[in-house]
């Protein structure tokens, strides 16, 4: 607590920037963003709400957007599950499982395995942007991608299909449209149940 202790941003700038620096350098479950937030001399309140008008989003969800990303590359390495989640500050597996849910509709496992075991369902659907291609599993949207005049439907599904190869694959268009209204349409947006988007 010592660094934080110091710390005396002159702008909001800088208090943004200490947070963000912050942040990054301890997990999601570490930052003690009520302490951090005293030692500069805010709130929590008003830290989250500082954080928010400059940079489009909660602590939290910056926090977690870090920490996934690290996530992402351990697991790419090839490192297991347990030390991932250690490394990335988090208290437990069920904590970095709840992670990839959230934000990549499929378990830490079945990411680094490159979606081996688990299913997924595609399908196109017309959007503001041209026609898009939306990848789902059980958990939620996995991934957009958009057809346009360089790219056909088939090679927009085989460029998302990539990313996962070992998954097993089925097209539906008529199960992806209710999810591309949600997506797409602002009169089905809902705040307290938002679509995590993951544009590949």
């Amino acid at each position: 607590m010592t660094q934080q202790q110091t710390l005396s941003p002159a702008s909001d700038y800088e208090a943004v920037r200490a947070a963000i620096r912050f942040l990054s350098d301890n997990g999601p479950d570490e930052a003690d963003l009520a302490a951090f937030a005293r030692a500069l001399g805010y709130s929590e309140r008003q830290l989250t709400d500082l954080f928010r008008r400059w940079c489009g989003l909660t602590p939290k969800s910056f926090a977690q957007a870090v920490a996934l990303d690290h996530a992402k590359t351990l697991l790419a390495d090839r490192q297991s599950v347990l030390d991932t989640t250690f490394e990335i500050g988090l208290s437990s597996t069920s904590r970095l499982h709840d992670l990839f849910v959230t934000h990549m509709a499929m378990p830490p496992g079945v990411w680094r395995n490159r979606g081996a075991g688990i299913e997924m369902t595609w399908g196109a659907a017309p959007s503001p942007f041209g026609t898009a291609v939306l990848v789902t599993t059980e958990y939620g949207l996995a991934g957009i991608g958009f057809a346009d005049g360089e790219m056909t439907v088939q090679q927009a599904f085989e460029d998302l299909r990539d990313r996962w190869p070992n998954a097993s694959y089925s097209r539906d268009d008529g199960r992806i449209a209710p999810v591309a209204a949600r997506v797409f349409d602002p009169a089905r947006w809902d705040p307290d149940h938002p679509v995590r988007v993951v544009l590949i």
